[in-house]
């Protein structure tokens, strides 16, 4: 089978010819229809979490049920399951069984630690693969595996309520689904933050209310005008220390910032203004197997609709290279249902 891993001396992606891999108990063969393309692949790639050549990359896939092992209860041949960053985790440990399952010290993780979905062919652990709602189209399911849980995620730990508002910083693959989640399933007003024009369109596009390029002119100035006194809440998708800064600025005393891009850097925070202020920073990694299954949920529903752009395996370096340079719309998503012949370039999925 085809595979995008991480080439021999970590420096990026390329495409190599592996064996399909064979089931253990407890898993489940899984074969890809698609997997997005998402920035801690980049990380990963560039060896910026340890080196690890030769991984198959990739933890926002889709694909069908093809094999399970004897024991396995929850998944069957033909079902349409995800491949996720949340691999599988050890299920006894405090933050396994206090439903914060993504903090276990013992978790796998597709695409970095354990081979993930950028392959024809993916091994996943049956327990841990979230089946995709009927109605779900699936190469848009492939972006709500990462990018869409992660901000759903991130806005419920925000606790906006209604009404409130919230500075959703980066308008990217995750910002541009920060805004649909934050609008439409939580009912928060938006203003979302860029330095890019076109991102800024996308979001308003998808209903943010108020955008801002924080490149021309002074983003927190403006959010607390707009909200009178500051944001009630903050998430950070831009992979960028000014944002996490800003976004602490701009939020109203008692107010919290999500912290969920990872740029490899350290924020400021003034202590006075933390403590005075009664400011929340809040870290939040991907979401739970629940999260996940709420997340298909509203896109099943229509509420959430993400922005994707199929692109066949052999385009995955210069995706990664678009990827870098910022010059992505929304997320781009390999496509394995058409790897046989040249890719259709139909516009379905666009």
């Amino acid at each position: 089978m085809k595979a995008a891993v991480v080439n021999t001396n970590c420096s990026g992606v390329e495409v190599v010819e592996k064996d399909v891999p064979t089931i253990g108990t407890g898993q489940a063969l899984v074969k890809m229809e698609y997997c997005g393309v998402c920035h801690t692949d980049l990380h990963v790639a560039a060896g910026d979490y340890g080196k690890h050549p030769g991984r198959i990359l990739g933890h926002e896939g889709i694909g069908i049920v093809q094999q399970v092992a004897d024991d396995v209860t929850t998944l069957k041949v033909g079902d349409r399951v995800s491949v996720a960053w949340l691999y599988e985790s050890c299920n006894h440990c405090e933050y396994c069984v206090s439903g914060r399952e993504t903090l276990c010290r013992s978790v796998k993780n597709a695409g970095y630690t354990v081979d993930g979905g950028m392959a024809e062919y993916c091994v996943v652990a049956a327990d841990y693969a979230v089946k995709v709602p009927e109605g779900l189209d699936p190469a848009q399911a492939s972006s709500i595996t990462c990018a869409g849980v992660t901000t759903y995620k991130a806005i419920k730990v925000s606790e906006i309520r209604a009404g409130q508002w919230i500075a959703l910083y980066g308008a990217g693959g995750l910002g541009n689904l920060s805004v649909q989640y934050a609008k439409k399933v939580f009912g928060a007003k938006v203003i979302a933050i860029d330095v890019n024009d076109d991102k800024l369109a996308l979001a308003q596009q998808s209903g943010a209310d108020v955008v801002i390029n924080s490149a021309q002119e002074n983003a927190e100035q403006r959010i607390i005008e707009i909200t009178q006194g500051g944001a009630h809440a903050a998430v950070v998708t831009a992979v960028a220390k000014a944002a996490f800064n800003s976004a602490v600025n701009a939020v109203r005393a008692g107010g919290t910032v999500v912290a969920v891009a990872l740029p490899v850097d350290t924020m400021d925070l003034s202590i006075p203004r933390i403590v005075l202020d009664g400011i929340r920073v809040i870290g939040s990694l991907v979401g739970t197997r629940q999260d996940l299954a709420e997340a298909f949920e509203f896109g099943a529903r229509g509420l959430v609709v993400p922005v994707v752009q199929t692109r066949p395996l052999e385009d995955v370096a210069a995706i990664f290279q678009e990827m870098h340079d910022g010059k992505i719309q929304g997320r781009m998503v390999l496509d394995f249902t058409h790897h046989h012949h040249h890719h259709c370039g139909c516009a379905n999925h666009a």
